[in-house]
């Protein structure tokens, strides 16, 4: 029988389904892999809620962590930010079939996030890298944090945004660093500063 995931309001939160099992998609498994929305789902625009239920909805139909966080912010751009729930009695479908139709044309992140990557020599371990032709950009794999380089007027800029519930990454910090200068540095001062930004969680110093 066909996998479809069903999404409703439940008390003005998004209740997500899945059926034949009759189960409900909850963040915990997801929240494993990408932090953006720790108190729940949402669906309609392109941020942190829409994020987390494309990570868990890609976790969950295809049981498989690294296409998940691969491609996590591409499904939420093409599939997660179409769909609407906006009122009680509203509510959105959507099949195996479609996930799969979706995954087989998405070939790149519309936005300046990397999709896929591997860990830096030069970075912490929640860093994750890739390179492109027009830039390198950096993921923090445990907060919405980025870290975008690129070239700028007088010489190389390095920016940490954040994505959230905007429709487009919101800058935090940034470095211009000029062509003789270290880059790597910049890149791991940014790094600092995305610590500095994550509040301690209840209980640490």
């Amino acid at each position: 029988m066909t996998t479809t995931y069903i999404g409703r309001r439940r008390q003005g939160e998004l209740v997500v389904i899945r059926l034949p099992e009759g189960t409900e998609l909850t963040p915990e498994r997801s929240l494993g892999l990408v932090t953006h929305s720790p108190r729940g789902f949402e669906v309609g625009y392109r941020g942190s809620g829409p994020a987390q239920l494309a990570c868990g909805l890609l976790l969950d139909y295809y049981d498989d962590a690294q296409v998940a966080r691969e491609h996590y912010i591409a499904f939420r751009n093409r599939v997660i930010s179409q769909l609407r729930c906006d009122g009680p009695a509203a509510s959105w479908h959507l099949t195996g079939e479609e996930i799969d139709a979706a995954m087989a044309t998405i070939t790149e992140d519309v936005v300046a996030l990397p999709d896929g990557g591997g860990p830096s020599p030069t970075l912490p371990e929640n860093w994750r890298t890739v390179t492109r032709p027009d830039r390198r950009v950096f993921q923090r794999a445990d907060r919405d944090h980025y870290i975008v380089l690129g070239e700028g007027t007088d010489g190389w800029l390095a920016v940490l945004c954040s994505q959230g519930d905007r429709a487009y990454p919101a800058p935090l910090a940034s470095r211009t660093v000029s062509d003789d200068a270290d880059v790597e540095q910049a890149i791991r001062a940014l790094v600092d500063e995305s610590n500095d930004l994550i509040e301690p969680s209840e209980g640490e110093c």
